[in-house]
């Protein structure tokens, strides 16, 4: 698009600005035109939106910013906030740049456009009947991820509902049916005992590449007492010991170990248990505490613990006098990895019982083979979409490395980017294929099984790595025919293809009744660069607002708070950034709840100072 040149007059830089806009103008409705089947597949609702989509998408097509500089000049909007109603904004700026020339102004098409007034209420509309409404202190909704233990916990659900979650979210991807039921029974109970109106998300699964399960490593606990400087016992190392089988857990306890009932039975604070460790090492356990479910023992030496080691009582007793120990957690599989190694995914079928090989190569120990380590994939339809050279990303983006070569059967990659000391990758971990075009269903067999469940309760639904629009539709032609037909969507933006393709996503999801967008931060940072995030997630923001689709702030939002109880001070900052969103997601974690009140009081404070792209002059107190 060319844009108006200096001129020497102000009427003549008036005249050429109005002919750049009216170009711009002439753009926007062509590509509306252009949109037209895909508007006549909008629901007649959501059209006007549709159409604002279209016109945004053709303001956006080339770079405005000298034309922008050149209104401001003349005390003109820029159009740097036109996302609510794009071409109203246009035209208003013509108008005045018509009046300030005395340029009659010329006969147009409208293309249906609403007042001002509808265009900022649509968003909130659409906000409310796809998240629920905003409680009446703040505008911005917290979701929160329910943790497994929800599904045993009303209490907890209850707290956080008390607390002021408005949308509750359940990962599809961990648990099961019942517990999901469970959890959406708690959610619903919760709500109504205080009479707050609570949404439920269910999270699909989706087609989610990870790493299969690697082989445990050794059965073995250590057990380390905290020592000072000068090796002095600071405190002992705390071990609970339950009955054969048990679940239950001793407070203070950093690990659980199973015994004999019958052993465990008479065992009274204050006795000594002696045993012989995994070294052949003698060592000792006191008895610190009874409980109900059994006792607490301390050690002040370290001692490694391994399945079948005896526990004998010193003092004699009623019962049997030794034990052997159960229940002894295994240590997770690994694959070590330096750069320059090689790595093969595989076929889950390739690897003894769906189980990786580790990698002795690489930690030092002759390899038993010549090949490199293999670890499963779980989805090796990939294999034969990939190309040598292409990057490939484990565990959040922790380990990078290159496909070297592929086959049907699987691929090597060598790696590059881990930390000087090496990276350890375990199973159940994230794979990012960034430079791949993978055609991969949004909709798995495990999610269309999980629908069947979840459809009963969900108010809506997050369909995890969306590439197509025929995604949306099969989405929303799963919840029609299970009779949910009022269940929203949310599209869950978290790969390069999905991020490329987003106006086609957004325009089919308006076909249904409600929908959405999560920004998922963790995929996305890892699929186009973590350096490109910051403007990725902006344009999704902006792109969101001209469709009037309500938005989800996702991914790590004062997680540091969450999980430790201490706020890092980035992560402030970008909860503070989630006010320019509809609703922001908070992970699980042990003091979540102190996370959600700390994210209520910076969105309050916030929304005082932003909305959406546009600055508030709210009074401020501290300079007067």
């Amino acid at each position: 698009m060319k844009l108006p040149a200096a001129a020497s007059t102000e009427p003549a830089i008036t005249l050429e600005l109005i002919g750049a806009l009216e170009t711009l103008r002439a753009r926007m409705l062509a590509r509306e035109d252009e949109c037209a089947s895909r508007l006549a597949e909008v629901a007649p609702g959501r059209r006007a939106d549709a159409r604002n989509l279209a016109h945004y998408l053709a303001l956006r097509e080339h770079d405005l910013r000298g034309l922008q500089e050149r209104l401001s000049a003349l005390g003109a909007s820029s159009l740097g906030r036109s996302e609510p109603q794009v071409l109203a904004s246009v035209d208003r700026v013509l108008g005045l740049l018509r009046r300030a020339a005395g340029v009659a102004p010329a006969g147009r098409r409208t293309a249906g456009e609403t007042s001002p007034e509808e265009r900022v209420t649509s968003l909130q509309r659409n906000a409310d009947e796809l998240l629920g409404p905003a409680p009446a202190h703040r505008s911005v909704r917290i979701m929160v991820t329910l943790p497994s233990e929800a599904a045993g916990d009303a209490a907890l659900v209850h707290a956080l509902v008390e607390a002021g979650m408005d949308i509750a979210r359940i990962n599809c991807a961990h648990d099961d049916a019942p517990r999901w039921q469970a959890m959406a029974d708690h959610v619903r109970s919760a709500a109504r005992s205080l009479g707050r109106p609570v949404r439920i998300l269910t999270d699909l699964a989706g087609p989610k590449l990870r790493t299969g399960r690697i082989a445990p490593g050794p059965v073995v606990l250590k057990l380390r007492p905290l020592r000072d400087d000068f090796g002095r016992v600071l405190a002992p190392a705390r071990v609970g010991l339950l009955p054969q089988g048990s679940a239950q857990r001793i407070r203070g306890a950093l690990a659980h170990l199973g015994v004999s009932p019958d052993w465990l039975l008479t065992l009274e604070a204050g006795e000594r248990i002696e045993l012989i460790d995994a070294r052949g090492a003698r060592r000792s356990l006191r008895v610190a505490r009874r409980d109900e479910d059994g006792v607490l023992a301390e050690a002040d030496r370290t001692l490694y613990l391994v399945p079948q080691t005896e526990l004998l009582r010193r003092e004699r007793c009623r019962g049997p006098r030794s034990t052997q120990v159960f229940d002894l957690p295994g240590r997770p599989g690994s694959v070590f990895l330096r750069r320059g190694d090689r790595l093969r995914l595989e076929r889950p079928a390739a690897t003894p019982s769906s189980e990786s090989r580790p990698a002795p190569a690489a930690r030092g120990i002759p390899a038993a083979n010549d090949g490199p380590p293999a670890i499963a994939c779980t989805l090796p339809e990939v294999f034969a979409q990939v190309r040598a050279g292409e990057r490939v990303w484990f565990d959040d983006g922790r380990i990078g490395g290159t496909i070297r070569c592929a086959d049907a059967d699987g691929i090597e990659v060598e790696i590059d980017r881990a930390r000087p000391e090496g990276e350890t990758l375990r199973g159940d971990k994230g794979i990012n294929l960034p430079d791949s075009s993978l055609e991969l269903p949004a909709l798995t067999g495990k999610d269309l099984e999980d629908l069947a469940v979840v459809a009963g309760f969900a108010d809506l639904v997050g369909l995890s790595f969306v590439q197509h629009a025929e995604d949306v539709h099969a989405l929303r032609a799963r919840l029609d025919a299970a009779g949910a037909t009022r269940t929203g969507i949310l599209l869950k933006i978290e790969t390069r293809r999905a991020f490329e393709r987003l106006p086609e996503l957004m325009f089919a999801a308006m076909a249904g009744p409600a929908s959405g967008v999560m920004i998922a931060r963790g995929d996305l940072a890892v699929e186009c660069g973590y350096e490109r995030l910051a403007e990725v997630q902006e344009e999704i923001l902006w792109a969101a607002e001209a469709a009037h689709m309500p938005v989800v702030w996702a991914t790590q939002v004062l997680e540091t708070l969450a999980k430790t109880g201490r706020p890092s001070r980035a992560e402030i900052t970008d909860a503070a950034m989630g006010e320019r969103a509809e609703c922001v997601m908070l992970n699980k974690g042990p003091h979540i709840v102190d996370a959600m009140r700390t994210l209520d009081d910076i969105l309050c404070r916030m929304q005082g100072h932003q909305a959406k792209k546009r600055p508030l002059l709210r009074a401020l107190g501290a300079w007067r």
